[in-house]
């Protein structure tokens, strides 16, 4: 089970997201980051940063 706290690459948002595999977290933080960021896609250098931040849950 992999997990990603949203927090630590935006300041503030305690979003967090569980999922078995790297590729079920990314989807939900695309899904997210739309939603309540307001982003229309995740640019490459947040995505690198969110991958750094997923955690063995």
């Amino acid at each position: 089970m992999k997990e990603f706290a949203c927090g630590s690459v935006v300041p503030g948002c305690t979003a967090v997201f569980k999922a078995h595999d790297d590729e079920g977290i990314l989807v939900q933080v695309a899904a997210h980051a739309h939603e309540d960021h307001g982003l229309t896609e995740v640019p490459a250098q947040l995505l690198a940063e969110v991958r750094r931040h997923i955690r063995a849950a």
